[in-house]
């Protein structure tokens, strides 16, 4: 396509063939994003509710949702209409001036927070996930002064260069290097796997016990035993692993780290950035362990997809005016108003509704069909869920040694969109995570029906049965 056909056919709005766009993605589209992962490169065209709609319009459930973005489903009318509002009546401002929207939507995340952790904080915006995260790690230094910090093997933070230090995954770093102080990696409570070789029943939190040693002599390279003072600054967590693989950790976990982290004035700090507004049946993920944590990173979800908005709560102690004054930190988009405008509108969505009860009861319908499905075949390896973040790990026959070449196949078929259930021809969306790349990470729209679950547990053993005739 030469540059005036370019250009015809994007004033004129014209459908352009699917062969000749994905010659113009391959000759001027970056490939360093993730979109070169996948066997079969599909080119979407709508969406609605749980689904996809390719250019042929081929419909393709979606059990990620965008990484959990888009957790209360696509194109819900009531978030767009407040966006378009929005742009009708103050679309643009500069982050240096207010609106009343990042005032509303600060102060309701900041009261929800002052409810749950009886804790006073602030909230401070940005845009992406990872920029979150850079802010976060400023506050942290600059309350402790000290930059070294915990954080979880196969934890995943973000890929800025701040954030890549933290994210356990070498690959991350290996072309870039370093900015600053890589954290030290703790193992995750990942008791299917778990690297101690323990049983969860008998180990009595043995990795938890490990983490604590740490402590008990000069010589582990943590603490001064003379004066207690660690040279640590804070634990970067995941309440729930995401690209881990949504490992959910012993329900005790937390309260033990927690304790060993106050004893020597070490921040917790709870990336919610996935997990956040229900998706495991609680605004925050960190609720199901009773702690309250130092700073919690929060984006994805907010705004459902729509124009991005990010953001971490802190302690009052941490980011009053008085130690985190003006100009600490600014992006260009921070506290944007389409941004905020469609934070507002979730936050009240999230007020008039009962996602506690819906996500928590239709997560136990998905894990029960799920572990159906686990009976009939044992290469499926382990299911489990908190809400509706919800694993699947796939494996040899053992049932537990990790099969990422068929996990790969599972997910290049259901990209295909040439699954058949119920009469019709179907694709799946579906994500991988896991230590081994061999989990699917399931974390579907919170209006699934039953009836859409059952149809997503069809098109996984389609996909499966499918899986196996290739090898």
């Amino acid at each position: 396509m030469n540059p005036k056909q370019l250009n015809r056919t994007v004033n004129n709005r014209q459908d352009v063939n699917h062969d000749k766009l994905l010659d113009l993605e391959a000759k001027y589209c970056s490939w360093g994003d993730t979109v070169h992962y996948a066997e079969k490169l599909n080119i979407f065209k709508s969406c609605e509710g749980s689904y996809l709609y390719d250019q042929e319009g081929t419909e393709y459930l979606d059990l990620q949702m965008w990484y959990s973005a888009v957790n209360f489903g696509y194109k819900n009318k009531r978030l767009n209409t407040a966006l378009k509002d929005q742009i009708d009546r103050l679309p643009q401002l500069a982050c240096q001036y207010l609106h009343e929207e990042k005032i509303l939507l600060a102060a309701k995340l900041a009261q929800k927070n002052e409810r749950t952790f009886e804790e006073k904080g602030r909230i401070h915006f940005n845009v992406g996930g990872s920029s979150a995260l850079e802010d976060s790690l400023k506050l942290v230094r600059n309350h402790s002064g000290r930059s070294l910090v915990f954080a979880f093997m196969g934890g995943y933070h973000g890929r800025t260069l701040g954030a890549s230090a933290i994210t356990s995954s070498f690959r991350y770093r290996e072309r870039f290097g370093h900015f600053g102080d890589r954290a030290m990696f703790v193992p995750y409570p990942y008791c299917f796997r778990c690297p101690y070789d323990k049983k969860r029943d008998f180990c009595d939190l043995y990795c938890l016990k490990q983490f604590e040693r740490l402590f008990e002599t000069e010589y582990h390279s943590v603490v001064n035993k003379k004066n207690n003072k660690c040279e640590f600054a804070a634990f970067y967590v995941e309440a729930v692993q995401g690209t881990g693989g949504y490992i959910v950790p012993p329900e005790d976990y937390f309260s033990g780290l927690k304790e060993i982290l106050d004893r020597y004035g070490i921040l917790f700090v709870d990336d919610e950035i996935q997990m956040g507004f229900f998706r495991t049946g609680k605004f925050w993920a960190i609720e199901h362990f009773n702690i309250t944590p130092d700073i919690i990173v929060f984006g994805k979800a907010l705004t459902n997809g729509l124009n991005p908005i990010s953001g971490v709560w802190a302690k009052e102690k941490l980011i009053s005016p008085d130690v985190f004054p003006p100009g600490s930190t600014h992006a260009t988009f921070s506290s944007n108003p389409l941004g905020t405008a469609a934070g507002l509108e979730v936050m009240k969505l999230i007020e008039e509704s009962d996602f506690s009860t819906s996500v928590s009861r239709k997560g136990r319908y998905f894990v029960s069909q799920l572990r159906k499905l686990q009976k009939k075949y044992p290469q499926i390896g382990h299911v489990d869920g908190l809400g509706l973040a919800l694993r699947m790990e796939i494996c040899q026959k053992d049932g537990y040694t990790p099969n990422k070449e068929l996990t790969d196949k599972i997910v290049n078929l259901g990209l295909s969109g040439t699954l058949n259930a119920r009469g019709k021809r179907r694709g799946l969306i579906l994500d991988v995570g896991g230590y081994y790349k061999n989990v699917f990470t399931i974390a579907p729209s919170f209006y699934i029906t039953d009836e859409e679950i059952d149809l997503g547990v069809d098109l996984l053993e389609e996909a499966l049965i499918k899986a196996f005739k290739k090898s």
